[in-house]
């Protein structure tokens, strides 16, 4: 939790900043008193872990030019203003400027007390916010590249934000397309070793000797490049295929691993592919390397179970690759919303990746239908329409938080302009953004 506990106050009358600042100070609060709004706003900055008190009517810069002056560095930032007897008109004003709330001389000590205490949680709760999300995009732009807010997606984030913190070896299963190599590159960014080496082998991509070589290094001289587990050392290497490893591979790593000591120099984070349904990563590895490398595990869930994240993220990459071709958009009728939830994507998101950009290719040329994409002459990867349905509402409420969301960020947040769009009453689009979880701060 962040350390919320200063209170600023600027006042010109030197009695009164210190008959606040006496009173606060009992109340358990660290004080700064300032005479001119201007020394004050030296100290202010964007995070200042406290609020302000100020009187309105000063020489110099008064209060409303001050508290204008403080919006523009942090608009979130609380300010009590303190004004004089028929000054209430301009402290209404300043309530609407954004300030946190007013006092009428003189004041009774406890209300003071009692708005600056409101006014401390509020800053304490803001502050903490600003604090995850910095470390949700420090790790942060990886972080948020897991798109969507299904049950699934929120829980992978959060458990990611947990396992980060540890120097814990990490296993990553799911089907192939699912996210794991990203996955990782997040429980990497997101924890202390995030400056630190990140080492990233395929080990499907070399045969067996020459994956010892690449691993643990030789006795070559004329290869000068450092072994993946030394390149990696203090940071973080990951295994992708972790299931193809022979037994000789196996045991070097395992060996590896045991020299390192707890907590680990090197995290180890194996992605296991889960391409054959009858063989799990446990029975593909030696007991004892799996439960070395198994100290926390993360199960990746396939897209067909994530519900309206797909339509969510076949709209930002449809996005994506219009902007990257130069094109329109193109824009999904309710059938072919349909139809794009009902599919199977056994090659999960990387599949819906490939369907986004072949959309957008064909909307620009003017021909196809998303029906035709999805019926793709790849065995491998033909999303077939599955034999569970749903309810047609479900469908509908799905397109229609498409298209509020789309708009949404296409507007900028703008009200009126989605308002004007989508033809809908504010009170309508109030109670869908409502149902929906849709925030308009979000988009602005």
């Amino acid at each position: 939790m962040t350390q919320v506990n200063k209170i600023a106050i600027v006042d010109d009358e030197q009695d009164m900043r210190q008959s606040i600042s006496q009173w606060l100070a009992l109340s358990g609060y660290e004080t700064e008193t300032y005479a001119k709004a201007e020394e004050a706003l030296k100290v202010l900055g964007p995070d200042y872990p406290g609020i302000v008190v100020s009187d309105i009517k000063m020489p110099g810069m008064d209060g409303m030019q001050f508290l204008r002056r403080l919006k523009g560095t942090d608009s979130a930032l609380p300010v009590i203003m303190i004004t004089g007897h028929g000054d209430v008109p301009m402290a209404v004003d300043a309530m609407r400027m954004g300030a946190f709330d007013f006092l009428e001389k003189p004041f009774d000590p406890d209300r003071m007390t009692k708005l600056v205490k409101s006014a401390m949680n509020k800053r304490r709760l803001l502050l903490d916010n600003r604090s995850l999300r910095n470390e949700l995009s420090s790790g942060g732009k990886i972080v948020q590249k897991l798109l969507g807010d299904s049950p699934e997606m929120t829980r992978l984030r959060e458990e990611i934000l947990d396992l980060a913190q540890s120097d814990g070896h990490v296993i990553i299963d799911g089907e192939t397309g699912t996210g794991k190599t990203l996955t990782a590159h997040a429980l990497h960014a997101a924890g202390a070793r995030g400056g630190k080496p990140f080492v990233l082998v395929s080990c499907s991509a070399f045969d067996e000797a020459s994956l010892s070589k690449r691993l643990f290094g030789a006795d070559d001289l004329d290869d000068q490049r450092l072994p993946a587990m030394e390149e990696a050392r203090g940071g973080t290497l990951v295994l992708e295929d972790v299931e193809t490893l022979t037994e000789e591979i196996q045991a070097q790593l395992l060996k590896a691993i045991n020299e390192q000591g707890t907590p680990s120099e090197t995290r180890i984070i194996a992605i296991c592919n889960q391409s054959n349904p009858e063989v799990t990563c446990q029975e593909s590895m030696r007991p004892d390397l799996f439960f070395r490398l198994a100290t926390l595990h993360l199960t990746l869930s396939p897209l067909r179970k994530r519900g309206d994240d797909i339509l969510t993220l076949f709209s930002r990459f449809c996005e994506q690759y219009a902007d990257e071709y130069g094109c329109v958009t193109p824009k999904l009728d309710g059938q072919e919303a349909a139809q794009i939830l009902q599919a199977p994507w056994p090659g999960n998101v990387r599949q819906l990746l490939n369907v986004a950009e072949r959309a957008v290719l064909q909307s620009r040329r003017g021909t196809g239908t998303i029906a035709s994409l999805l019926m793709s002459d790849d065995e491998e990867i033909r999303p077939v329409v599955t034999a569970d349905g749903k309810p047609l509402k479900e469908y509908v409420e799905a397109f229609e938080r498409m298209l509020i969301d789309n708009t949404m960020r296409r507007q900028k947040g703008s009200i009126i302009n989605v308002m004007e769009e989508l033809c809908l009453p504010r009170r309508t689009l109030n109670e869908k953004m409502a149902k929906y979880g849709l925030q308009r701060s979000d988009y602005l």
